[in-house]
């Protein structure tokens, strides 16, 4: 099984601006009639939907608190090796190779859990292909964080990575 990374850039307005608002000229209805051109099934299958806001110059000079590169990426390699030890002998690399057959097994909730997704499911109006995208997405946070159970934080954040509130 391949792991295809798909990256999908776009404007996200016609001027291009939005959400910058000193800039953008569009109006709500403009910007939501621009991003519905992209269909619901592509949509579904993109995992991780984030906006990348204007960087300022004081954000350039100014250096940032949190985790260096190299903590990043240290993390990351521990997640690909928790992924390795985890998948040995199934033909499966990584979380994102995941079929919905092997969600029970791998992606397996506790009670708490499985409440927060059926209201997420509702609310959101998941199919069952973005339930199990969240699904593996929330398997690699929970990896990223130490490789533990799934928990109802690790729902939440990729629940926000699916979220882009202009298609709500």
């Amino acid at each position: 099984m391949n792991c295809i990374n798909f990256v999908v850039p776009m404007n996200p307005c016609p001027c291009g601006y939005y959400p910058d608002l000193s800039r953008c000229r569009c109006t709500p209805h403009e910007v939501r009639r621009y991003l519905r051109r992209v269909s619901g099934p592509v949509l579904d299958r993109i995992d991780i939907c984030v906006e990348a806001h204007p960087v300022g110059f004081k954000d350039i000079v100014q250096r940032p608190a949190g985790e260096s590169s190299r903590q990043v990426r240290a993390r990351v390699m521990e997640a690909r090796r928790i992924q390795e030890e985890r998948y040995t002998g199934t033909g499966i690399r990584f979380n994102a190779d995941l079929r919905a057959a092997d969600m029970e097994r791998f992606c397996n909730l506790g009670t708490e859990q499985k409440r927060f997704m059926e209201r997420m499911f509702a609310s959101m109006k998941l199919t069952a292909r973005g339930y199990h995208r969240i699904l593996k997405v929330a398997r690699t946070v929970a990896d990223l964080a130490g490789g533990g159970k799934i928990e109802e934080e690790h729902l939440a954040e990729a629940i926000c990575y699916r979220q882009m509130e202009v298609f709500q």
